[in-house]
């Protein structure tokens, strides 16, 4: 059963993903409310459901994919409140295992992508408003230089920014508005980071 937090958490993700988009330049393909075709099938075929477009996700499925696909795995239920936010969007926009690397650099740990006992303590014991800045910092980073990398992704960097601005809002950054209006920038809404292997020129 969902618990409050991931509950809490759940609608300011949603507000970034929109609805069924296509676009051309997003290596991540056809995707409804954050939920691209590639997982949606995973996530039927676990459920012993046969496939069909993600056009016909249903709210209960896009709710079971988030907590199950990009809540548990990098252990936001072991986060406190704001912080456990700020690594589900992350996870959701970015991937599993780059939130976790994310999360680690922020706290001082060592970075391997793998949620244990020292990454969890680690956490426990930060200082929450700087590990957040932190944390939304590295990220903003990494987009900036993912998009001068690879051009074609620039036209999504305004509305990742967007995203993450309005992020740093609501994990409680002083020098941000919780309320921004959603602005999707030069796309109709927010490209996930795309999966690039391993490639030296990125850190996560």
């Amino acid at each position: 059963m969902p618990t409050p937090a991931f509950r809490a958490a759940l609608p300011f993700v949603l507000r970034w993903e929109g609805g069924f988009v296509h676009h051309p330049d997003d290596p991540g393909g056809a995707t409804n409310q954050g939920v691209t075709q590639r997982v949606y099938d995973a996530w039927r075929a676990g459920e012993g459901l046969g496939q069909r477009s993600v056009r016909l996700v249903d709210d209960d499925e896009v709710r079971a994919i988030y907590e199950t696909g990009y809540w548990l795995p990098p252990r936001c239920d072991a986060l406190r409140s704001r912080l456990d936010l700020v690594q589900f969007d992350t996870a959701v926009n970015m991937g599993v295992g780059r939130a976790v690397r994310f999360l680690q650099a922020s706290v001082g740990c060592p970075v391997d992508g793998q949620f244990g006992p020292v990454t969890q303590g680690a956490a426990a014991d930060c200082d929450l408003v700087s590990t957040t800045a932190a944390y939304c910092d590295a990220r903003e980073g990494y987009y900036r230089t993912l998009a001068q990398k690879r051009p074609q992704l620039g036209v999504f960097l305004k509305g990742w920014l967007n995203r993450l601005n309005a992020l740093r809002g609501e994990a409680g950054l002083l020098t941000f508005e919780s309320a921004l209006a959603v602005d999707f920038g030069d796309a109709s809404y927010v490209a996930k980071v795309p999966d690039l292997g391993v490639d030296p020129d990125y850190d996560f």
